[in-house]
């Protein structure tokens, strides 16, 4: 078998710590009732002005289609984690909603994800830690 390329050798280890980080995190959060991805949906929705964020924004900060944002969304929407609110200028543009429910969920679940951080990473020393967000920040 052919050695790999260094590139390719990083890019297998990346997408390895990814699956074993998401399976994890999505053990733990499934505590809370949601996955990861579902937090990140309420994480930045918390963060947004007024809670609130067009689909098709949420969408491109997840990293997912607006399809796919849209499939995550109703299921959270039905448990009332969020709300869909129409756009009173324009039709088109759906608006999603942190509802107070989604608000308390993310602050437990918040809790939660500091704790799993913290321990995924504990190898790291800080010095470390600051090396590797640079380096990752730049390949973002």
């Amino acid at each position: 078998m052919k050695d790999e390329s260094p590139t390719t050798e990083y890019v297998f280890a990346q997408w390895l710590l990814h699956s074993r980080m998401m399976r994890k995190i999505d053990n733990r959060l499934s505590l809370h009732g949601i996955s990861f991805t579902e937090y990140a949906i309420l994480k930045h929705l918390a963060d947004s002005p007024e809670h609130t964020m067009r689909r098709i924004d949420l969408a491109e900060v997840i990293g997912i289609s607006a399809s796919g944002v849209t499939r995550i969304l109703n299921p959270m929407e039905k448990i009332k984690l969020v709300t869909k609110e129409k756009n009173e200028r324009d039709a088109r543009v759906s608006l999603v909603k942190l509802t107070d429910a989604g608000a308390s969920i993310y602050s437990d679940a918040s809790a939660t994800m500091a704790f799993i951080s913290a321990d995924f990473l504990s190898p790291l020393t800080e010095n470390q830690l600051a090396k590797l967000m640079k380096y990752t920040t730049k390949l973002l």
